[in-house]
C-alpha cells in the first residue's frame, strides 16, 4: 500500500491503533458512571498544560499529563467529600481549562498558538518517534490497569455501595480510574484532538450498547469498533486530505448511527413476532371471527389492522 511507504503515516496509523485501543476500554467505564463528558473536562486542563508546555519549551505532552491528572484527582477528591456534584465539577474543570489555555497563549508568540492547533484538533501525521514511544509506554500502562482490573472497576462504576460493603477501596479504585481518563486524553490528544476525544471514549461504548449483552461483550465491541474508525479514519484522512481527529470522530458517529437502526429494526420483528405469540396464540382459526384472507398456501387473519398468520407456536405479521 502506497501509505505504508511513508514513515509518518506508519507512526501516524500505530498512534491511531493504540488510541483505538485504549480509548473505548477506559470510557466503558464512563459510561457506567455516566460520566461521558469527563473527557471533554480532562481535556480542556491539559490544554493548559499544553500551552505551559509550549511557553516554557518543555514537552507539551508531559505538563498536559501534569495538570490532566491533578484536575482528575481533585476533581474525585472533592466529589468524594460531597462538597460539589460532579456535573458542577466538570463544568468549573471545562471553563478554567480553557480559560487558562487561552490566556496563556495569548501571552505567546504566533508560533505556540500555531501549534496548539495540532494538539486541539489533532494532528497525527506530525507524530515523532519520540511522541509514538511514550504513547505506546502509557498505552500499555492503561491497559494492563483497566483490563486486569476490570472487575473490581466495573463494581465500583456501577454500584459504589455495593463495592463498598464487600470491601473494596472505593475513593483508591475512583482515583485510579480517574487518573487514567487523565491519560487516555493525553495518549488521544494528537490523534483525535483535546476537543473530540471524549468521542472516541463515548462513541464505541455506544455501539456496543446496541448490539452487545454483557459488559466483557461491550468491551470487546467497543474496543474493536475503535480499532477500526481509529485506523480507517486516519488513512481515509490521507486520501481524501481531512484532518484525521475530525475524520476519525465522523466515522464512528456513523457506526453508531447503523448499529442503532439495525438494534431497532431487530427490536421492532423479534418484538412484533413476541407479540404475536404471547397475545394471539391458538387465537386465530375457524370460526374465531377475525376476517379471514387467502394468501399463497395458507390463511391470513386480520387482526387490529394486521394479517397474521399460523406459524409453528406463533404468528408471523404480515
Amino acid at each position: 500500500m502506497e501509505i505504508l511507504d511513508y514513515d509518518f503515516m506508519q507512526r501516524a496509523l500505530l498512534a491511531a491503533l493504540l488510541v483505538g485501543l485504549t480509548a473505548p476500554v477506559v470510557g466503558i467505564y464512563l459510561v457506567q458512571r455516566r460520566l461521558a463528558l469527563i473527557g471533554d473536562g480532562m481535556g480542556h486542563v491539559a490544554l493548559t498544560g499544553v500551552a505551559i508546555g509550549l511557553l516554557t519549551g518543555t514537552a507539551p505532552v508531559f505538563t498536559a499529563l501534569i495538570f490532566a491528572v491533578a484536575a482528575a484527582v481533585l476533581i474525585e477528591l472533592l466529589r468524594a467529600r460531597g462538597q460539589a456534584t460532579a456535573d458542577v465539577l466538570l463544568a468549573v474543570i471545562f471553563y478554567g481549562g480553557i480559560a487558562g489555555g487561552v490566556v496563556l497563549i495569548g501571552l505567546s508568540e504566533g508560533g505556540s498558538a500555531a501549534k496548539l492547533n495540532a494538539y486541539l484538533f489533532g494532528a497525527i501525521t506530525t507524530t515523532s518517534v519520540q511522541d509514538l514511544t511514550v504513547f505506546a509506554s502509557l498505552a500499555v500502562i492503561v491497559l494492563l490497569v483497566a483490563v486486569g482490573l476490570a472487575p473490581r472497576l466495573f463494581a465500583v462504576s456501577n454500584d459504589e455501595e455495593y463495592a463498598r460493603a464487600g470491601g473494596m477501596n472505593v475513593l483508591g479504585l475512583n482515583l485510579l480510574l480517574a487518573v487514567l481518563t487523565a491519560t487516555t486524553v493525553v495518549i488521544s490528544m494528537r490523534v483525535v484532538g483535546l476537543l473530540l476525544i471524549s468521542a472516541l471514549m463515548i462513541v464505541p461504548n455506544a455501539v456496543a450498547q446496541q448490539v452487545a449483552r454483557s459488559f466483557r461483550g461491550s468491551m470487546v465491541i467497543a474496543t474493536a469498533v475503535g480499532v477500526s474508525v481509529s485506523v480507517t479514519g486516519t488513512a481515509s484522512s490521507y486520501y481524501l486530505e481531512t484532518p484525521s481527529g475530525g475524520t476519525i470522530v465522523l466515522l464512528a458517529v456513523a457506526v453508531f448511527i447503523v448499529a442503532a437502526l439495525g438494534a431497532t429494526t431487530v427490536r421492532a420483528v423479534h418484538g412484533r413476532r413476541n407479540h404475536s405469540a404471547d397475545d394471539h396464540r391458538h387465537e386465530h382459526g375457524i370460526g374465531c371471527g377475525h376476517e379471514i384472507v387467502p394468501h399463497d398456501d395458507h390463511l391470513d387473519y386480520v387482526h387490529d389492522g394486521h394479517r397474521h398468520a399460523a406459524h409453528g407456536a406463533h404468528y408471523d405479521d404480515h
